[in-house]
């Protein structure tokens, strides 16, 4: 019971992927870590018929676990996102795509989606000396405007914060794995998505010192990199998720 209240531990063996993670599950009749997951998950061991994980790509979630109970006809299945870090500070993105995606999806107007275009380079600067020629910060907005659109994402944080952790549909994550290996010691903590939903989204609208926007414990930035492609160009979210060790 202390394990499941805690949902973390120490582990035997590395996980280098998500198909360690789909072995760990498949093989749950002699794995003690996928023993203890599903002990998290409140299963009876004793109740389980068989266990068959595999590996998705696209979705949010990254592994799905179909659990088989002795003399039940029904399946479960739990969604698995799964974030490997090799620090205690790796930053890990969570989500990212062209604002006209995040426009669609969030019914963003025509000033935030403006701005926010701004804020990645999709629209020149319009400064006449910004501190990068290529897009705005977003302490280098007007504060009427900084105050838009820290308005705008108060007022649509829990939609926003779902949907760049959890997802949608049938393949919306339900729990966040987080494996970490430093030097020959690897552990790793397993906490439901909605225990995470509150743990990083939950805190003030803010801007940084960097110019960047924060929702709580997530970062909003543009994505840059990418040999200035225009993908540089997109939006993205990134979290933490070794910070879930320290609880």
């Amino acid at each position: 019971m202390d394990l499941i209240k805690l949902g973390s531990d120490t582990a035997k063996n590395g996980f280098n992927n998500e198909n360690d993670i789909v072995e760990k599950f498949n093989n749950w009749q002699i794995d003690e870590d996928s023993q203890k997951w599903l002990l998290i998950m409140q299963y009876r061991l004793e109740d389980i018929e068989y266990v068959k994980a595999v590996k998705l790509s696209g979705y949010k979630t990254d592994v799905q676990a179909q659990v088989s109970i002795k003399m039940k006809e029904a399946l479960d299945v739990q969604n698995l996102q799964v974030k490997l870090v090799s620090n205690s500070k790796g930053f890990n993105q969570i989500d990212k795509r062209w604002i006209n995606k995040y426009a669609e999806m969030w019914e963003m107007n025509d000033l935030i989606s403006e701005l926010l275009k701004k804020y990645t380079g999709e629209i020149a600067p319009t400064l006449i000396n910004p501190k990068d020629k290529r897009r705005m910060f977003a302490n280098e907005f007007s504060e009427n405007e900084q105050i838009i659109i820290k308005d705008w994402l108060s007022e649509n944080k829990s939609l926003i914060v779902s949907d760049i952790l959890k997802g949608r549909g049938q393949f919306a994550a339900e729990w966040i794995l987080v494996a970490q290996k430093v030097k020959n010691s690897a552990r790793w903590v397993l906490k439901p998505m909605n225990y995470c939903l509150n743990f990083f989204g939950n805190g003030k609208i803010e801007i940084t010192d960097r110019g960047n926007f924060k929702i709580g414990k997530i970062t909003m930035q543009r994505k840059g990199g990418d040999g200035g492609r225009d993908t540089a160009k997109m939006l993205q979210f990134k979290i933490n998720p070794a910070e879930l060790f320290d609880l």
